[in-house]
């Protein structure tokens, strides 16, 4: 199925959910009926299914409850943009919002941490967040950590994934994560020679900070692909970063699989060799692992189940809706929709809360799909270095660009904004 096809919603022949239930939200006031949806129309011939209720004004009525589940960049973006149209309920296991885009650098700079560890507190205006992790989630209703059980009209699931660290963290205590990091900081910082397996955006990103960090460090960034970066971009770009980090110093082995993982764990601070499979030995103190997506949807139960992939992604239709539902929607690193970056998940948090709009408005015809990206990207070699491709252009991005862009502010303000949260020192719970 191409991205750019229409297909007719599949209608769910699952039972409707029932009506959010008063002990689970937060007395809302009457909402006046939604705007209309501006996203662009599609095809999609009107469906004989029942539509889902509107809000209504009148009084003793309430607004439909859209539950969605992770606070990440999808999860984040879709809460605050539905906030005003209906009453949303974000679930989200972690103290704060991790502003994962920064995390290599905070690991090259602790200092940076209180700056990516973001409250929720002033996210929405209208909603909640609760703070649990979704154990079970079916249509219509959702199952937490808590044993509470939140019923819904509406599903968001924005999950994401798992990803090794540096990169994410694992920990839901912002104050663990902390101290996780600057440990990892410590080491690093009295490690002479640093190996990093994996030659993506990650590890490039990674290899730029400790070069940046610590200039005097012999870095090494292997990896079994015969190129860094991976095959959508392109040579030019993969040609550039590749003389940017040979200029920094950085040795780049390709084509170059461990015969054995190290024995030490990744951040730990312990001597070691590897070889390669072509014969090259390497000679490290400290190495991270920067590759190895791993979606987050084992807790998919009931009709939703069926969605799940064989690799863990959630199959969606091109109105990001799971595969088979109405009002279940997926987005961000854990659906099958498109690449996995913080960007892309925002423009498809905008594409499914226009759609759960025209839903509730009972504009059905209204759905908009989505149209996968073209391959873009900006990667950092330092605050000052890096270069990156844009869709549409046949130039690549220069090193000032990525600076401005990216690599000297790491995107920061943004996602404050996002948060409501005022200043760039956010707020954290040590």
């Amino acid at each position: 199925m191409s991205d750019s096809s229409q297909p007719r919603p599949p209608q769910s022949t699952a039972p409707q959910p029932r009506s959010p239930q008063p002990r689970s939200l937060q007395p809302r006031p009457p909402q006046p009926r939604p705007p209309q949806s501006t996203a662009p129309q599609s095809t999609a011939p009107q469906s004989t299914a029942p539509q889902p209720r509107s809000p209504q004004s009148g009084a003793g009525q309430s607004a439909p409850t859209v539950v969605v589940i992770g606070g990440g960049y999808a999860g984040t973006s879709t809460a605050k943009a539905l906030d005003q149209f209906a009453d949303v309920v974000l679930v989200e296991p972690k103290d704060d919002f991790v502003h994962n885009v920064a995390s290599l650098r905070a690991l090259a700079d602790p200092s940076w941490l209180p700056r990516i560890y973001l409250p929720y507190s002033g996210l929405l205006a209208r909603g909640r967040v609760i703070q649990d992790r979704a154990v079970k989630v079916d249509a219509g209703r959702v199952t937490l950590g808590s044993g509470e059980e939140l019923h819904a009209d509406y599903i968001v699931l924005a999950t994401g994934s798992g990803y090794p660290f540096p990169a994410k963290s694992d920990l839901d205590s912002t104050a663990a994560a902390h101290e996780k990091v600057r440990a990892a900081h410590e080491a690093v910082s009295r490690a002479a020679r640093v190996l990093i397996a994996g030659a993506g955006p990650v590890g490039i990103e990674l290899a730029g900070e400790i070069v940046a960090a610590w200039p005097g460090k012999q870095v090494t960034l292997l990896d079994a692909a015969g190129d860094i970066l991976g095959e959508q971009f392109r040579p030019e770009l993969k040609a550039e970063l590749r003389r940017q980090l040979a200029d920094i110093g950085v040795r780049v082995l390709l084509a170059s699989p461990l015969r054995h993982q190290p024995p030490a764990d990744p951040g730990e601070l312990r001597t070691f060799t590897v070889a390669t499979t072509a014969g090259a030995e390497i000679t490290a103190d400290i190495w991270f692992r920067c590759y190895g997506v791993v979606p987050s949807s084992d807790y998919l139960a009931g009709e939703l189940a069926a969605a799940r992939l064989a690799d863990g992604f959630i199959e969606v239709n091109p109105y990001l809706q799971v595969t088979g539902q109405d009002r279940v929607f997926a987005l961000g690193d854990v659906a099958s929709a498109d690449r996995k970056m913080a960007g892309i998940a925002a423009r498809q948090a905008q594409l499914v809360a226009g759609n759960i709009r025209a839903l509730i408005a009972g504009e059905r015809a209204g759905l908009a799909s989505y149209q996968r990206s073209e391959p873009s990207i900006i990667v950092p070699i330092g605050p000052e270095g890096g270069a990156g491709q844009r869709a549409g252009s046949e130039d690549l991005l220069p090193a000032e660009y990525v600076a401005q862009a990216k690599g000297r502010d790491m995107m920061v303000e943004r996602f404050a904004e996002l948060l409501g949260v005022s200043g760039r020192d956010g707020g954290t719970h040590e």
